[in-house]
């Protein structure tokens, strides 16, 4: 069976690349404005918008196993997205960095031609270092929190901006391999 990743997230890539999985990258073409955030728990919203992008793109390729992910930040069961520009992300950053917040991903794997539709999502809670001004300043200076939830991304177990996680790195980092690996197996 073909692997589609239904994203153009370097990361996600990244992570399926390492895991040793051979795919095909076709980005979906979803409006994520379209899916307004009120009255919606995080969760499901990352579930229903990773169904979006995997029909997308399964609607072309009905043979493959389609991945369609999405990543959010709740706090305090608040849908934290990616920011507008500057400014919006120092608000963010200062907010998200100041108590624990969760990361959520929403997975849909779909294939329609074996009638294939599973959604699932991962929470991990992320513990942050409280960041100085001039840490701050510099995090958005850099411009690494550009198309990133919550303004940032977490690098590796040694991130100078966290303390501690609860739940699956990979999960923080865009696409938790543990649990995509658990379907895989009952899939492939």
């Amino acid at each position: 069976m073909k692997i589609i990743l239904a994203s153009a997230s370097a990361r996600r890539k990244q992570l399926l690349k390492e895991a040793g999985y051979k795919f095909k990258v076709v980005p979906s073409r979803v409006d994520e404005a379209g899916f307004p955030t009120e009255n919606i728990r995080p969760v499901e919203y990352a579930k229903q918008l990773a169904l979006a992008k995997a029909n997308d793109v399964a609607g072309k390729y009905p043979d493959s196993i389609v991945i369609g992910a999405d990543t959010v930040v709740d706090y305090e069961g608040k849908i934290i997205g990616k920011p507008a520009d500057a400014e919006d992300a120092e608000r963010i950053t200062r907010m998200l960095f100041s108590r624990p917040h969760k990361v959520i991903t929403g997975i849909a794997i779909v294939c329609k031609s074996r009638e294939i539709k599973i959604i699932v999502a991962e929470t991990t809670v992320v513990y942050p270092r409280r960041l100085t001004d001039s840490q701050i300043a510099e995090h958005i200076k850099s411009g690494v929190w550009r198309d990133k939830a919550g303004a940032y991304a977490i690098q590796e177990n040694n991130d100078p901006f966290v303390d501690h996680i609860e739940g699956s790195m990979t999960n923080v980092m865009g696409l938790p391999m543990e649990l995509l690996k658990h379907f895989f197996h009952t899939i492939l």
